[in-house]
């Protein structure tokens, strides 16, 4: 093939724990749900706004992790938009009419 090589579009997926989740997000997953476990073993269950704090470690953890189209998972989506909100943004406007100082003085 001439030394081209074609590498498949899901070439990354083979990287990932069953295709969809990495190493961290199965620990923090795991995490919450042992602390949701251990909180329904000690905790009186006895209505239901008792019941829904003890699930939300799991709850919370299930919703970060789960995949999401165009990007990895809601996970991947937070700490992006964290890091374009937080980080310097600077655009250099140079449209297709402006001339460079060194271009002008080249010629």
């Amino acid at each position: 093939m001439n030394g081209n090589y074609l590498i498949p579009a899901n070439s990354k997926k083979s990287l990932l724990i069953f295709g969809l989740f990495k190493k961290e997000e199965i620990i923090m997953f795991a995490i919450c749900l042992g602390l949701t476990l251990l909180g329904l073993v000690s905790l009186p269950i006895n209505n239901t706004v008792v019941a829904i704090l003890t699930l939300m470690p799991t709850l919370i953890a299930g919703f970060l992790v789960m995949p999401v189209p165009n990007y990895h998972n809601v996970l991947t989506i937070l700490k992006s938009a964290y890091e374009f909100f937080t980080s310097r943004q600077k655009y250099v406007w140079k449209g297709w009419c402006f001339l460079n100082e060194s271009d002008e003085s080249k010629k």
